[in-house]
């Protein structure tokens, strides 16, 4: 085996994967990865009867791979490459799935269908998937954390560049890899890692997704059977900092893990409504206005949304035309909102938005990025934050201010919330009928002995 010099962040990351044991992780940090497997598993089967989810299928089919691993929400199975990219390509297809803001990345969507495809590749144990989750989360939130959302801020799309190595970590984990074998692994994750946010508002997101998913698994599955990686992706020349980060990389949050888990600190959120996550905090905002004031819609004249600038350069379409486009417009999530009493993936399509009151009360609602934002401290506190101004036909104005959305990591769903998300999400595929036997495994599943028994 081609030996490689000490180069720090992925020969650090690489000797905690391949030494991570199931009694290493903190019982609080089960219980949150088993609530993002169960989010994540909802929304999968609810993104597999999308268009683009429909065409990541038979694209699989045409390479002829078959296999094991379920496609979740059809009856089918692929190989465990093309079941990453069609279960990836569905969990993110109604943007529904979680975010975390070490490296504002779409994590779950990633790696679960990584750890899910991976350990019913290998029929592992529900605790083995369970545990290497928690290895690609903790891998995949430390490098975001280390990049200090520069990328981000540079235009990259972060689910893709970081995807990879949350997919990887997990993979690596139930291959049970040396660190040698998973530190090649992580680096070939790495080198090949790309997105950008050019992807709004189009298949081209869901596509990365799972994309990246199926590049972290094909990168362990690479190193498993003996080939090379850069051990200094991030560190090199023409690395990661220096392209993707503009030469900035904070390495010591690596020497955390295991220590401080990402899940637990930022954590994760978990969406309420399937739209971008920026701008769930303002319509929490404006709904919790109108139900201090009892104001109905028609007094409604004008509302006014002060976000900080990611939210501005998140939700770029004031005047969608597709599902896709809706999903990225604060016009629309707090309009239909409103309007309908909350938004669900039933009001995800074309008949919605061909609603002329909706679209009378989208040209009421605007969005401003006010100076207060230009305070760092004000930004970490509230990252997707609303400060909202209501003014009514009469002339009242009314403020109200939201620092994050009910289901962020400071004020998370309960588990409850959580089951009826995952059973609603059963429903829009027309799994109805087997959502809560199929709920009850996955709540129980550390005991699960199989995880093809588990997906069958």
């Amino acid at each position: 085996m081609l030996e490689h010099p000490s180069n720090g962040a992925i020969e650090q990351m690489a000797r905690w994967v391949a030494g991570l044991t199931a009694g290493a992780v903190p019982q609080m940090v089960n219980d949150i990865a088993r609530n993002c497997l169960i989010d994540t598993v909802g929304v999968m089967a609810a993104g597999s009867v999308t268009p683009v989810a429909e065409r990541a299928f038979v694209l699989a089919q045409l390479s002829g791979a078959t296999g094991v691993c379920r496609v979740i929400g059809r009856a089918a199975s692929l190989d465990v490459r093309q079941a990453c990219f069609v279960n990836g390509v569905a969990a993110h297809a109604l943007d529904f799935d979680d975010n975390c803001y070490a490296g504002f990345v779409h994590g779950s969507a990633v790696i679960a269908p990584a750890a899910v495809a991976m350990a019913q590749h290998l029929d592992a144990s529900g605790q083995d998937l369970l545990t290497a989750f928690v290895a690609g989360a903790e891998c995949e939130y430390a490098l975001g954390a280390a990049s200090h959302n520069v990328l981000y801020d540079l235009g990259w799309w972060t689910t893709g560049v970081l995807g990879p190595v949350g997919s990887c970590a997990a993979a690596a984990w139930l291959l049970r890899m040396d660190w040698q074998r998973t530190a090649s692994a992580l680096g070939l994750a790495v080198a090949g890692a790309a997105g950008i946010k050019a992807c709004f508002g189009t298949d081209a997101k869901p596509f990365l997704a799972g994309r990246a998913s199926e590049a972290g698994v094909t990168a362990a599955l690479m190193a498993s059977i003996g080939a090379s990686g850069p051990h200094d992706a991030f560190e090199h020349r023409n690395g990661f900092a220096r392209l993707f980060n503009g030469g900035e990389f904070d390495a010591t949050g690596f020497d955390a893990l295991g220590q401080r888990w990402s899940l637990q600190q930022p954590g994760i959120d978990v969406k309420r409504i399937p739209v971008c996550l920026s701008s769930h905090a303002a319509v929490d905002a404006v709904a919790q206005l109108l139900q201090q004031h009892d104001i109905a819609i028609d007094d409604i004249a004008r509302i006014v949304c002060d976000v900080p600038p990611i939210v501005i350069a998140n939700l770029v379409h004031d005047d969608p035309v597709s599902p896709q486009q809706a999903q990225f417009s604060m016009p629309f999530a707090i309009a239909a909102s409103l309007l309908y009493g909350t938004l669900e993936l039933r009001h995800l399509n074309v008949a919605t938005l061909d609603d002329q009151r909706l679209r009378t009360l989208m040209r009421k609602i605007g969005m401003t990025s006010s100076s207060a934002w230009d305070d760092p401290q004000v930004r970490a506190d509230a990252p997707e934050g609303a400060r909202v101004t209501l003014t009514l036909v009469d002339g009242t104005t009314l403020d109200g201010m939201r620092a994050h959305a009910r289901g962020a990591a400071r004020e998370p769903l309960g588990d409850g919330e959580i089951d009826r998300k995952f059973m609603a999400c059963l429903a829009n595929a027309g799994l109805a009928a087997s959502s809560a036997t199929w709920l009850a495994q996955w709540r129980a599943l550390e005991h699960q002995a199989s995880a093809r028994a588990l997906l069958a």
